[in-house]
């Protein structure tokens, strides 16, 4: 079976092929971060008529690519949600006309459960049951997974997402967009021993998260330590010193949880999925965690931490193996618990 997947969530046009038998055949992407860039932030309706003017480019480069023609496709998956909804609508709607155009099923996915699913796509793939910890813009999430649509969701940050606590520190020290990444890189100059950051909620029990008040420290900390009297060099280190201060905090804090988490499960996996999977000193600083309590730990690839359509069309492919296809109508879901998903 071959499966295309079209993800418009928010700001990345992807779209794959995933092929039950040959594995990922091909994937496209088109990111909008120049075009966003210049407000600092995600607009919606721009990232709307993006995927519009992307969509179907992107699908007839990703059949020319795999050497495929649109009768070679034996199903649709689309995200449905969460995300923005005037961006999900423009991927639920080419996906099902598509689909109704050539006469194959159409699924509707969960996006958190494309990158749940993620590390799936790689050659060495984790097996059930495991506890996922999906980190992200958008979603800072511990989950035990039991196996396709099994989840329950074991703690979620109270207030900001850990990428959004990257991206919105980011800003305040004045990093291009989008700042999380750049954060992330001006943190490898910092001074580890210069400044210190709370880990929050790590001295309770329970494994939900709170990220938003590392925000007001870091804030009230760059205000403190620069001064109009330093040079330039003296502000780059405080703000690297400080970069460093916030990742290790925010590194620290999930880390923690999911020693805790795979403690109190008794799991032997962790799957890390999310664009803040990406992290170099999370992935790092896991692995060593994760060794200490006996359990392994999986991720995708770089470019699969991020938004993009192989992990919708991987989640879609296991869905429509199920059984599971929508009828003509359609609809998006801005907000999609994800322990809602075992009937879908």
């Amino acid at each position: 079976m071959r499966v295309l997947g079209i993800e418009t969530s928010c700001d990345e046009t992807g779209l794959a092929i995933y092929d039950s038998e040959q594995g990922l055949l091909g994937h496209v992407l088109h990111s909008q971060i120049d075009l966003h860039a210049v407000y600092g932030g995600v607009v919606p309706e721009l990232a709307s008529r993006d995927h519009v003017r992307k969509t179907l480019p992107l699908l007839h480069n990703l059949l020319a690519q795999t050497g495929l023609a649109k009768s070679d496709i034996d199903g649709v998956a689309y995200t449905a949600g969460p995300g923005l909804v005037g961006a999900l609508l423009v991927g639920t709607a080419i996906g099902r006309t598509l689909a109704w155009a050539w006469g194959v099923p159409a699924v509707g996915v969960h996006h958190m459960e494309g990158h749940l699913l993620a590390p799936m796509l790689e050659p060495e793939r984790p097996e059930f049951p495991f506890v996922a910890l999906l980190v992200s813009g958008g979603h800072t999430q511990l989950v035990e997974v039991k196996g396709i649509g099994q989840y329950r969701l074991l703690g979620e940050s109270l207030d900001d997402a850990a990428g959004e606590a990257f991206d919105k520190t980011a800003k305040m020290m004045g990093l291009p967009y989008p700042g999380g990444p750049e954060l992330a890189a001006l943190a490898l100059s910092g001074d580890p021993k210069r400044f210190r950051f709370p880990r929050p909620m790590t001295d309770r029990p329970g494994l939900d998260f709170s990220f938003s008040g590392l925000k007001t420290f870091a804030l009230n900390t760059l205000q403190r330590e620069i001064t109009p009297q330093d040079s330039e060099a003296t502000k780059q280190q405080t703000r690297a010193d400080i970069a460093r201060a916030f990742e290790e905090a925010v590194v620290d804090t999930l880390v923690i949880k999911c020693r805790r988490a795979v403690r109190d499960s008794g799991a032997a996996t962790l799957v890390l999925a999310g664009g803040v999977s990406a992290n170099r000193q999370l992935r790092e600083r896991m692995q060593v965690a994760m060794g200490k309590e006996g359990a392994r730990v999986f991720y995708p690839r770089t470019e699969f931490c991020t938004d993009n359509g192989a992990m919708i069309a991987y989640a879609g492919w296991q869905r429509l193996r199920q059984g599971a296809h929508e009828d003509l109508g359609f609809g998006v879901r801005a907000r999609w618990p994800m322990d809602s998903l075992a009937g879908y």
